[in-house]
């Protein structure tokens, strides 16, 4: 009779070979077969939010298995290319161990894993030396343009931080956060302008605009936008369900007074907000 209480050890090589039983035509999975690429990007996000909103909570029990469910849709994506004969897992590992070591000659000085730097070398060196090698990979992929691989498919606020730095690499950029400020309260003026207007399309513009800018002040500040929206949004529920402790919105219909009132003790009192 087989032991239960004992947890079976599977490695790597057991969860590509789970993955193409799950694929195969005759004997596998009717969900997982039927999936495609296309289909499976939506799973995928989800899982990286997952394995992000476990670090934020510190939840390190969790982010093992969050982990383990981002790892999947890797192995998950290569069946699908194994089966067209586009590559495999293994050639996966291959090229993103071989352009680690091409993007670190300060640590990998001859190009292979055996070989040992000499001498120190500081930060800067390092950073310049990854944006030499990165631009020679753009290059060999004939893609000339400074911002041509930043991808389409990221998160506005993410796309926005990644062109802003890709510029800024070769000095396009303000020297300071005084000026971003400026040009924060220039394109809110300009937004006012188009609400007074009443053109729809162009306030979308220019919202675009003054989030961008701010997105620009963040970086300056040494801020990363997505945490500090995310913080502001903790905030807003944190005073939220206190309006609701307050107010009974079942049987109340409280003025627009009454709201503000209550909105302001409660910032009064305010929690501080966890990371």
């Amino acid at each position: 009779m087989v032991d239960r209480t004992v947890s079976e050890k599977y490695s790597l090589d057991d969860l590509i070979y789970l993955m193409s039983r799950l694929r195969d035509p005759d004997t596998g999975c009717p969900w997982d077969l039927k999936q495609t690429y296309q289909s499976i990007t939506a799973y995928t996000l989800e899982e990286v939010y997952e394995v992000v909103d476990a670090i934020d909570r510190n939840d390190l029990e969790h982010l093992s298995e969050e982990l383990g469910d981002l790892l999947f849709q890797v192995v998950f994506y290569c069946q699908l290319a194994a089966e067209e004969g586009q590559f495999t897992f293994d050639q996966v590992v291959s090229k993103i161990t071989s352009k680690l070591i091409r993007r670190h000659p300060h640590v990998f000085p001859d190009a292979t894993l055996q070989s040992l730097r000499s001498e120190a070398i500081d930060e800067q060196t390092v950073k310049d030396n990854w944006q030499a090698v990165k631009q020679q990979e753009r290059q060999d992929k004939g893609e000339h343009g400074l911002l041509d691989d930043v991808p389409l498919a990221l998160p506005a606020l993410a796309r926005a931080v990644k062109l802003q730095k890709r510029a800024a690499s070769v000095g396009f950029d303000w020297p300071n956060a005084a000026p971003v400020i400026d040009k924060v309260k220039e394109e809110l003026q300009e937004l006012q302008e188009e609400i007074i207007d009443g053109d729809q399309q162009r306030a979308e513009e220019e919202l675009g605009d003054l989030l961008f800018s701010c997105v620009n002040l963040a970086r300056h500040l040494s801020i990363d936008p997505e945490k500090a929206l995310s913080l502001a949004n903790k905030k807003f529920k944190q005073r939220f369900e206190g309006l609701e402790e307050a107010i009974d919105f079942k049987h109340q219909s409280p003025s627009g007074k009454q709201l503000e009132d209550a909105w302001q003790k409660i910032k009064t009192r305010d929690k501080p907000i966890s990371q």
